[in-house]
């Protein structure tokens, strides 16, 4: 998995699936862009203005529970 914030477009991307092929993307809700490979699996989605819909869009915590 791999998350990048770019800073000068504004959007925050979470890639959940590497190197797959995005067969189509769906904007749900305005600014929420979701990816899915060619048999409907979510591989990515990216967040537009990331910091008026995301607390401190730059920084990142990762945590594993169980």
């Amino acid at each position: 998995m791999k998350i990048t914030y770019d800073r000068r477009t504004d959007t925050l991307s979470v890639v959940l699936k590497d190197g797959v092929v995005v067969a189509e993307s769906d904007e749900d809700k305005p600014g929420v862009i979701l990816d899915y490979d060619a048999v409907g699996d979510l591989v990515s989605l990216e967040i537009l203005d990331a910091s008026r819909r995301v607390t401190e869009a730059g920084r990142v915590e990762y945590q594993t529970t169980g």
